[in-house]
Parts: C-alpha cells; sequence; structure tokens
C-alpha cells in the first residue's frame, strides 16, 4: 500500500489515544479524514474542532460519500473494536484496505530513521520524552504518542519527514510490525494475559522486537531485564541515574555514560521510574547524534503528559494528582512518587479497574499495591473490549485490600465523597473513563479548600 495513493483515512475508533495521534498527522499532511468511536469524550472533542469529522453510531450510512471510494481509502481499526461491529465487517466485505493502527505506523515509519520506545511501563512517557528532546533540539522528527503531551497539548509531536518516533505497543503483538532504527525496552511485567496467556509468552514476544534492532549498541534496556542490549537504570546500568537530589521540586542528578558523565540534570517528573525513564530518552538521543547541551535544556522544559502523574491542583493544604496507571506495577510507582514528595500527608487513591481479564490476572498485586495507601475508594472495573467475567467485581478486588479504610463507591457516589475526605492528597488511578471525570473533581475539591 502506498500512503501518497490513499485520499481518505476512516478511522474506527478515531477517539483512542493512539489513533487520534495518527488521524492528526494524517491530517496534517492533508488527507481527508473522519471517523466513529462508541463514545464522545475530551480527544474527540478536540479532534473535531481540528476539522474532523466524527460520528457515534454505528451505522454504514453515517460512513460519508468520500470514504466509500475504496481504491482511495484507507481505513485504520482499533483492535478494541467488536467483531460484530456494522461498519467494519462492511469495509471487509467489500474490498477496503483496511489496517490495524500497528500496520499503518508500521508503514509510516518505514521509510524513516525510526526510533521505537518498547514496555508494558514507561512505555508513553519515555516516548514522549524522546519526542520533545529531538523536536527541541532541531531534528526532523514526528513523533506518535500514547498520551498527550502537556508541552503540546498533543499527542503528535512536529511533523517531521525523516525521523520518526513511535510507541511499540507489545498489545496483540503489535510492536513486530515496527521497524526500528534505535530503540528501547523500559519493562516486561507480564501484562495482556487474555491474549498471550502467559508470561512467558509475552517475554518471547519482547525477544522478537528486541531482535528487529540488529545492532545491539543500538538497543538499550532497563537494567535487570533478560535482553542483550545497552542498560540503563538508576544507580546501575551503562547509562547511570546518580547523585540524585531534589530541588525545588525537580530532580537533579547526573547520568554517567560510557563516554563521560552529564553532569547536573534537571528534571521535573517525579519518581525513580521517570529517572529512568527519562535517562532511557537521554541514551537514545546522544547515540542518535543530540548534544548533551541540547538533552539538558529539553528535559528541564519537559512539563509531562496528560494522566501521567499530572498534577490537578498542587497547593498548601491540598494536592490533586491524576494518574493512568492501570497494573500493580505502575500504581506502586506512583505509590512511591508520592510518599517521597508528600511523606507527612493523609493520601486518598481512587482506582478504577480496567478490564475483568486484568483484574482477575492481577488482584493479589493490586490489593497489595492498593493497601498501602492510607484510604482507597474502588469504583466498579471498566470494562471496555471486555464482557464481564463471572465473579470478578470491584467487591471481590476490595475484600481483598487488607487496610481497613477502604470502600467501594459508584461514580455517582464519588464526588460527594469527596467533598468529605480530610485527606491532603488526592489521587486518581485507573486508565478507564476516571479521566472524564477528573474536571469534575478538581471542581469539586477547589470549593472544598
Amino acid at each position: 500500500m502506498e500512503l501518497k495513493k490513499i485520499h481518505n483515512v476512516y478511522f474506527i475508533g478515531i477517539g483512542g489515544i493512539g489513533m487520534s495521534a495518527l488521524a492528526r498527522y494524517f491530517k496534517f499532511i492533508g488527507k481527508n479524514v473522519a471517523g466513529y468511536d462508541k463514545t464522545p469524550t475530551h480527544l474527540t472533542d478536540e479532534l473535531e474542532a481540528e476539522g474532523v469529522s466524527i460520528h457515534f453510531d454505528d451505522k454504514v450510512a453515517l460512513i460519508g460519500l468520500p470514504f466509500l471510494d475504496k481504491d482511495k481509502t484507507l481505513v485504520v481499526v482499533t483492535p478494541a473494536v467488536p467483531k460484530a461491529h456494522l461498519q467494519w465487517n462492511y469495509f471487509l466485505q467489500n474490498g477496503f484496505e483496511v489496517k490495524k493502527r500497528a500496520e499503518v505506523l508500521g508503514i509510516i515509519t518505514k521509510g524513516t530513521f525510526s526510533f521505537a520506545v518498547a514496555g508494558t511501563h514507561g512505555k508513553t512517557t519515555t516516548s514522549s520524552i524522546l519526542g520533545h528532546i529531538l523536536h527541541q533540539s532541531g531534528v526532523d522528527v514526528t513523533a506518535f504518542i500514547g498520551g498527550v503531551v502537556e508541552n503540546y497539548n498533543s499527542n503528535l509531536i512536529g511533523n517531521g519527514k525523516t525521523v520518526t518516533v513511535a510507541e511499540a505497543d507489545e498489545f496483540d503483538r503489535s510492536f513486530l510490525h515496527l521497524h526500528p532504527d534505535i530503540a528501547c525496552v523500559t519493562s516486561m511485567d507480564a501484562d495482556h494475559l487474555d491474549i498471550y496467556g502467559d508470561t512467558a509468552s509475552i517475554e518471547a514476544s519482547f525477544r522478537e522486537f528486541a531482535d528487529k534492532v540488529e545492532d545491539k549498541k543500538k538497543l538499550f534496556v532497563a537494567d535487570g531485564l533478560p535482553l542483550e542490549g545497552v542498560t540503563v537504570g538508576v544507580g546501575r546500568g551503562q547509562f547511570s541515574a546518580t547523585n540524585i537530589r531534589v530541588n525545588d521540586g525537580s530532580y537533579v542528578f547526573d547520568v554517567s555514560t560510557p563516554e563521560g558523565t552529564i553532569a547536573d540534570i534537571s528534571f521535573g517528573l517525579p519518581g525513580h521510574h521517570n529517572l529512568t525513564n527519562a535517562t532511557l530518552a537521554l541514551a537514545m538521543a546522544k547515540t542518535y547524534g543530540v548534544y548533551d547541551d541540547d538533552i539538558k535544556l529539553a528535559l528541564a522544559s519537559f512539563k509531562g503528559v496528560r494522566r501521567r502523574f499530572s498534577y490537578q491542583i498542587r497547593r498548601k493544604g491540598l494536592v490533586y494528582i491524576d494518574d493512568y496507571a492501570h497494573h500493580p506495577t505502575e500504581i506502586d510507582a506512583v505509590y512511591q512518587a508520592v510518599t517521597e514528595l508528600y511523606p507527612n500527608e493523609k493520601v486518598l487513591a481512587v482506582f478504577q479497574p480496567h478490564l475483568f481479564s486484568r483484574t482477575r490476572d492481577f488482584a493479589d498485586g493490586f490489593a497489595k499495591s492498593l493497601g498501602r495507601f492510607d484510604t482507597v475508594v474502588l469504583l466498579d472495573i471498566y470494562p471496555a473490549r471486555e464482557l464481564p467475567v463471572e465473579g470478578i467485581t470491584s467487591q471481590w478486588l476490595l475484600d481483598k485490600i487488607e487496610t481497613p479504610n477502604k470502600k467501594l463507591v459508584s461514580k455517582a457516589d464519588l464526588l460527594p465523597l469527596l467533598k468529605c475526605t480530610d485527606a491532603g492528597v488526592v489521587v486518581t488511578i485507573g486508565a478507564g473513563d476516571i479521566g472524564e471525570m477528573v474536571t469534575e473533581i478538581k471542581a469539586v475539591l477547589d470549593e472544598k479548600n
């Protein structure tokens, strides 16, 4: 498939964070873009404001006349779309070019110098930092991000034609469609067991991805992972963050590299996991040829990613943080960062589990991670692409959490509960539609204080 021959791009699941980045890219290069999604969100609102036509009913009649020309139309579909989807089946049955998001990313990146960021955790933040470093340093880059980067208020960085940065998503083995010149692996924890079945299969898939990088000096791996490559870590690894201090709410640290030490790097994202992410991005950018001073300037100006330890309220007496964490390891990282920054404050964590299968597979890990917070509030499980699993509920998970200060509430009852909390720090956590409540939660907490 040649993209230059495509005039129209139709997205099924256009409101997904990765899908919307592709929609923005195709809109930017002059394609006619439209799509379907199940419900309106902040992302679909933003796309519509940018001139993309979106509808929310699965009806073939709503596709739009230009997109019915199969010789000039590419259809991009998210794996989360159900098999019975009417529009998807129409395109399949009528011989349209239908591809998954990862396949399209593979086509786009094949003709460029490509960076790929893989890992069960940390890939969005790491790819955002890397995209920001390259863009700020004058590299002709386009970065496709699985989150909205605060510096750009977008999940697309740059408009370059020669260099690309892509998140290498392990879901459905999507990352095997990419063609990386430089890559990293941030983590390899068990996840997506509904797809892989067991941890060994996940690790085998990551090894297959890593083997796509022929020069192992251009594959960077978090220290401790069972992969051959250049190791990166905090206090360990061939690229190592050392001499870590906290100054006015930001980290200041050095990075020892095979070529010497880069001193006094300032970086505003909290948590040691983000020091690893920043050091991975630094290592890839430096290997590409970006100067140390340019890397330092970019790291100092990086503002973060929406829903990744995203401060909503930050003042004396009240802090509200929102985070996308949906795996026990990610929740542990949130806890580490919160308690490092606010060691004497009572912390209330609101968690919306994401997927019945993930809740089932990691229930004990979730219970242990959540039980470390002073107070835990659970919402019902967000199903996403799944049907309910018998016996797997938020009440079942709540019963496993050992802290006495725990409660299950509906979304309708969450705001009244938050009006009454005496916690100095409130954290909302989860990958479901809890992110759509952030504005309301912020307003309630602002009013209370």
